[in-house]
């Protein structure tokens, strides 16, 4: 369920009230703990976090006129995703949140690839989340993608 939403505002006025809190307080938990170089924006219907075209010119190879995507979030029909392109190519950083996980919550982990999926806006366990965001710089993120692409 992808948004036409252009701006950030626009797409949190669109979230359904029973999700509006949770959206909103998992913005705000990625925007405190995310390390300093990554740009709030739309990306693909969704909020993103992405290295800007000032920081990484080359933009993202599928789309260069984007910036290089990292960590978005949006509401779904069945479920609120946080999609994180760390844990989708770092082994080590999967392996450290599959572990955390049941130490924050009581639910199993419902994950694709880059994909956390939370059916209920209460079972998202913000903390664990903040400690995610602060675990790739941006640098540390530039790098891991580029080895990515030259394989």
């Amino acid at each position: 369920m992808q948004s036409n939403s252009k701006t950030v505002d626009d797409y949190l006025a669109s979230v359904p009230e029973e999700r509006k809190e949770a959206i909103l307080h998992l913005r705000e938990t990625i925007k405190a703990n995310l390390p300093k170089g990554f740009s709030e924006t739309i990306s693909y219907g969704m909020v993103g976090y992405g290295v800007p075209h000032s920081i990484y010119p080359a933009g993202y190879h599928c789309d260069p006129k984007q910036a290089l995507p990292f960590v978005s979030f949006a509401s779904q029909k069945n479920f609120i995703a946080l999609y994180h392109m760390g844990m989708y190519s770092d082994p080590d950083l999967l392996n450290w949140f599959t572990t955390e996980f049941p130490k924050h919550s009581k639910k199993k982990l419902d994950m694709g690839k880059s994909c956390i999926r939370f059916k209920k806006p209460e079972d998202i366990p913000f903390d664990l989340i903040g400690q995610l965001m602060q675990k790739v710089t941006v640098d540390e993120w530039i790098e891991t993608y580029e080895k990515a692409l030259k394989r």
